[in-house]
């Protein structure tokens, strides 16, 4: 199977060092780093970690940290955040940790940034953050490229990063688009289940984009989860558990471990929860190497997309690296 457009995208990791029930969360994190190891031999473009507080089911909250230890892990595969967020950090610490990346394993590593802040209140006060933090997301990146580029006025310099090329990118909808396109940097966005809005954040990208020494043009990664099987229902079982947390989270307020897809099965659900559920399950490109082809297809052709970033979780882990195979011996096909 070949396909001329999906041969010439990109494709990328983005894993969130999800926590298995009854496992530590330590094992998440080294899960994470083996993942990095395959998706290098499989031949992916960038491999990314996320920044989570807080999160019962997430263990990766230092994403640059891990990513020193995926980066040295690995030889060849870009490495990166997706993303930083930048309301939480002081931007000048944030310049010397991509500095330090970027010296230590120069040419491969990544800056996404993104302008959230915590998920629940409690976390926002433990991070000494509120929610208007976000609404000063373009300042703190003109400050943080700032610093790379020696122009802060403060007259302090940033060490090591000074001088330094770190690739930028903003993980946005709507605000953040405008700023990334304002700011003339790649932008990631997502999820693919929204397509129409997708559509909209990328047509608004690239129609105020201006060139800047970053990016001479507009460069559009879109993410989201996409999981390949033998057959329709095992891609479709990859996805229960990710869709129940998502449930879960949106019906109790917190975001659990994930649980093995026969015990989700196995619940009882409220009308509530078994809503939840369904939506979350739905709308992914998911399906047999054939069906995800296709569905790629008209994704990459309705967006233009230059980058596809996976964000896929299960629990499953040997089911998960079979997706990523299967997905791998896709783009490769068609070379």
């Amino acid at each position: 199977m070949s396909s001329a457009v999906i041969a010439r995208t990109r494709f990328s990791v983005l894993d969130r060092s999800r926590i298995r029930a009854g496992r530590p969360p330590g094992e998440a994190l080294r899960d994470t780093v083996a993942l990095a190891r395959e998706a290098e031999a499989l031949g992916y473009h960038r491999f990314w970690v996320s920044e989570h507080h807080g999160v019962p089911g997430v263990a990766g909250s230092a994403p640059t940290v891990l990513a020193a230890a995926v980066a040295g892990a690995t030889r060849t595969i870009r490495v990166g955040t997706g993303g930083v967020m930048l309301p939480n950090h002081r931007p000048l610490v944030v310049a010397e940790q991509f500095g330090v990346l970027e010296s230590l394993f120069p040419g491969r590593i990544d800056m996404g940034l993104g302008r959230s802040v915590g998920f629940t209140d409690g976390v926002r006060k433990a991070l000494g953050r509120g929610k208007g933090d976000a609404e000063d997301f373009a300042a703190q990146l003109g400050e943080l490229l700032g610093w790379f580029a020696g122009t802060s006025p403060t007259g302090v310099r940033a060490r090591p990063a000074e001088g330094l090329r770190v690739p930028p990118f903003v993980l946005a909808m709507g605000e953040g688009a405008r700023i990334a396109a304002r700011a003339g940097l790649p932008l990631v966005i997502g999820d693919l289940r929204g397509r129409e809005k997708m559509l909209r954040g990328i047509d608004e990208y690239r129609s105020l984009f201006r060139p800047s020494a970053w990016a001479a043009e507009p460069y559009v990664v879109v993410s989201g989860t996409i999981a390949v099987a033998g057959t329709q229902e095992e891609a479709r079982r990859l996805l229960v558990p990710e869709a129940w947390a998502m449930a879960y989270s949106r019906t109790h307020g917190t975001f659990p471990p994930l649980v093995d897809a026969r015990e989700v099965a196995a619940r009882t659900m409220t009308a509530k929860e078994r809503d939840r559920y369904e939506a979350s399950l739905a709308g992914h490109v998911a399906g047999t190497p054939e069906q995800v082809a296709h569905r790629l297809e008209r994704v990459l052709k309705e967006t233009g997309a230059a980058e596809v970033l996976v964000t896929t979780s299960t629990y499953d882990r040997a089911a998960l690296l079979d997706s990523y195979r299967r997905l791998a011996a896709l783009f490769a096909a068609g070379g």
